[in-house]
């Protein structure tokens, strides 16, 4: 029995990531972040300063960093060393450091009148958010790469989660810090985040003598 062709449907709308560059978003360079720093201080963006540092140390994915409170960073008027946040994702707490740049810039924004009252770190603009959305901080990422010349689609919030691990890792050589400090629960997850290469692994186990 002979089956009869059927007519191509075509879609209705091009795909999500034509033309876009896909896959993990590079973090950022040491000169990018003081770039990045610097431009926010001179523009005295007392939240943006203290969301671009945070999120920088914390290494928290942004569905976690969007939703810290303020007790979460502070405690009797003082912000903590070492806090330690709830993972979304895993159900699991990490703890992070907080450095002395940007506990200052998190002071400077816990003065500012928009955080009169507020329970959550990056309050909403609206009655309704309580707190900024992921969408709304990748669009505040897409504007600082944009802000030194980067190129939007190369960055991403991710950018911020991988940027620390990511010397850390190339100073040390060390992955199980690192996967105490993102919080995976598996070696292979903390593998594939950094990109870890053959060549790595082998640049390490030369610089080891027994």
């Amino acid at each position: 029995m002979q089956t009869p062709n059927l007519p191509t449907i075509l879609a209705l709308r091009p795909a999500w990531n034509k033309g876009r560059i896909v896959g993990q978003k590079r973090p950022l360079k040491p000169k990018q972040v003081w770039a990045i720093r610097v431009r926010l201080e001179l523009a005295e963006n007392h939240r943006d300063l203290a969301l671009f540092n945070l999120a920088i140390d914390s290494k928290l994915r942004g569905c976690d960093l969007v939703k810290l409170r303020v007790v979460d960073v502070m405690a009797s008027g003082l912000i903590k060393e070492r806090p330690s946040v709830l993972q979304s994702k895993t159900q699991k707490p990490v703890r992070f450091e907080i450095s002395d740049g940007t506990r200052a810039s998190l002071d400077k924004w816990m003065q500012d009148p928009l955080m009169v009252g507020s329970k959550y770190l990056w309050p909403g603009r609206f009655h309704e958010r309580l707190h900024i959305s992921t969408r709304q901080y990748a669009r505040i990422v897409r504007d600082w790469v944009i802000s030194i010349g980067l190129e939007a689609s190369a960055c991403g919030t991710h950018s911020m989660r991988r940027t620390k691990v990511k010397q850390l890792y190339k100073k040390t050589g060390n992955l199980r810090v690192v996967q105490l400090l993102l919080g995976h629960t598996k070696m292979d997850s903390t593998v594939r985040y950094l990109s870890v290469e053959l060549e790595d692994a082998l640049a390490i186990a030369e610089a080891i003598e027994i």
